[in-house]
């Protein structure tokens, strides 16, 4: 048979057409709980244990905090406006977007950034994963290959990641937000625990994996899987995932810098010992948000390298068959996950990667948005409510 991509009906300049019969093979679309679900999914990445870490950096709580309430404009500001480039591309990836909207030379130069900074993140969540299997490993057991946290980090990549990341859908992940919903239900944890020591406050989110704002590069295929695309629809999803984002963020923050002050390490979870019950919890729920995270990523960056091979098959044979996007899909899921479980067995620290996202990341959050909202309003005709709405962010 003849395979139908994902969101392949936004439009036909980077999907090749397939025929409509596979059209009811696609997943379900999403609702507004299973947009905002995969929205804090995206955006809470690995960079969320790094921010104890950079509130001793900022100088303090309040210059912290100041700082992410002035970067939550622009944060939804963004989202917002890729929403409203998506919907006037008829695209449904960021890539495809940019392309359509700002040209070629810069879509070009948005694929090269995005798949590096997709890769990067990936293995910053595998490196954060391995830090925590290594701090859990019994000091008196004797070594063996099985003990190994590398052995681990393969095992969970094979048996857990690699399933869930097969997939075509990013709507799929939908099914896993209760890995979200377990994490926050950790209010009890800090209370506890500061009963037992006041040296040793914990934040009640801190499992969930760190900050890297790739919920932008996971907006579009996001909003174009929703069921409601009205672009007051997704303001909303941006404004509430924003901000319960931020309420995580700043917990995170607040609490690991008043425990450890300026000697909170980069991996915030690194600085609690390994023998603790109630960290051994959390670092388990930590794992968990990072096995539903990582496909989503892992989604998103091989669609860039698999689109223009089906195109190339679809302009040589005429049609793309199943059976190819299928082998296609599983060799490019086999190869990033082992490339990247390579590379980050082999990090030593989780900074020397977060050090590499941070600026990639800023073309994604501030860059490629402005320009998509500055070509659109050259091009596109704007009614006076969207003008308003879009003018002002």
């Amino acid at each position: 048979g003849v395979v139908q991509l994902p969101g392949s009906s936004c439009g036909s300049s980077t999907k090749p057409p397939l025929d409509a019969a596979a059209a009811a093979t696609a997943g379900p679309r999403l609702g507004s709980m299973g947009a905002i679900f995969i929205m804090l999914k995206s955006a809470l990445g690995a960079g969320l244990l790094n921010f104890p870490w950079a509130f001793g950096r900022a100088g303090g709580v309040r210059s912290a905090v100041t700082v992410e309430l002035v970067s939550l404009v622009f944060l939804i500001s963004g989202l917002i406006i890729l929403g409203y480039a998506s919907s006037i591309s008829g695209q449904c990836t960021y890539q495809a977007v940019v392309k359509e909207v700002c040209g070629p030379a810069i879509g070009q130069l948005c694929e090269i950034c995005f798949v590096f900074n997709i890769f990067i993140i990936s293995v910053a969540f595998l490196v954060i994963v391995d830090d925590q299997l290594e701090k859990c490993e019994l000091e008196k057991m004797p070594y063996h290959v099985y003990t190994d946290q590398r052995f681990g980090l393969v095992l969970l990549c094979i048996l857990l990641i690699l399933p869930l990341s097969i997939s075509r859908e990013i709507s799929f992940q939908k099914y896993t937000r209760s890995a979200v919903s377990a994490e926050c239900r950790l209010p009890t944890i800090p209370g506890v625990y500061s009963n037992q020591t006041h040296q040793q406050l914990i934040s009640p989110l801190i499992t969930l994996s760190v900050c890297l704002f790739q919920c932008h590069e996971a907006s579009i295929a996001i909003y174009s899987s929703m069921e409601n695309q009205r672009l007051s629809h997704w303001v909303f999803i941006s404004v509430v995932s924003m901000i319960i984002c931020l309420i995580i963020y700043s917990l995170t923050g607040v609490y690991g810098y008043l425990t450890f002050g300026k000697d909170v390490k980069a991996d915030i979870l690194m600085s609690y010992t390994g023998d603790d019950i109630l960290m051994l919890i959390a670092r388990l729920l930590f794992g968990v948000s990072i096995i539903t995270i990582y496909p989503i990523i892992l989604l998103l960056g091989r669609s860039v390298i698999q689109d223009p091979l089906l195109s190339w098959r679809q302009r040589r044979h005429g049609m793309v068959t199943a059976a190819f996007e299928s082998r296609s899909r599983y060799t490019l899921t086999v190869l990033w996950i082992t490339v990247t479980l390579l590379i980050a067995m082999y990090v030593p620290d989780i900074s020397k990667v977060i050090s590499v996202v941070g600026g990639i990341s800023a073309f994604f959050i501030f860059i490629f948005p402005g320009l998509c909202l500055m070509f659109a309003m050259q091009s596109e005709p704007v009614s006076y409510k969207t003008s308003i709405l879009i003018c002002h962010l």
